[in-house]
Parts: structure tokens; sequence; C-alpha cells
């Protein structure tokens, strides 16, 4: 089985307005994916939730960036170009 596997997840040039929709989603799921982790480990095990507390706030400062980055191409009528990539690696437990 290979070790390192890379998948296009987001390929293409977009108009500001889908860029901030196509990001905006994708940010807001993986922040609300982490806070439903978090209640979840909280109640069910009283688990230290502080990883999943540091990676809502980084990745709410990210999708803040990004938002600005989108606001700026609007502003001067220019289209995104994305590019993303998920890359699935194995590790022994």
């Amino acid at each position: 089985m290979e070790n390192n596997t890379a998948y296009k997840l987001i390929d293409g040039k977009f108009s500001s307005e889908d860029a901030d929709s196509i990001l905006t989603a994708l940010f807001n799921y993986k922040i609300d994916y982490h806070q439903r982790e978090d209640f979840s480990k909280h109640i069910r095990f009283n688990q230290d939730i502080e990883h999943s507390k540091k990676r809502v706030l980084e990745l709410t400062e990210t999708k803040e960036t990004i938002k600005q980055l989108i606001a700026d191409s609007k502003s001067n009528n220019l289209n995104l170009v994305i590019k993303g990539e998920i890359t699935i690696q194995f590790e022994k437990q």
C-alpha cells in the first residue's frame, strides 16, 4: 500500500463571489467540526479540548485573512486561482 497519496480538492479559477462561497463553506465546516468534537469529548469523556480550541482559533484567523484577500480581489476586479490538495499518509498507531 502506498504511504503517501494526494488528491485534488480545489483546482481552478474563481470569481471573488465563488471563491468566497467555496472557501467560507470549507472553513466553516472545519470550524464546526472542531466545535462539535470539543463539545462531545468534553461532555462524554471530560477530555482536554485545548488542541481543538487552538485549531478553531487558527481556522478562524485564516478565514478572516482569506476574506480580506477575496475583498481585495473583488475591489481590483480580479479572479482567484485556488489550488488545494489533500495528502493522506499512513502511520502506525
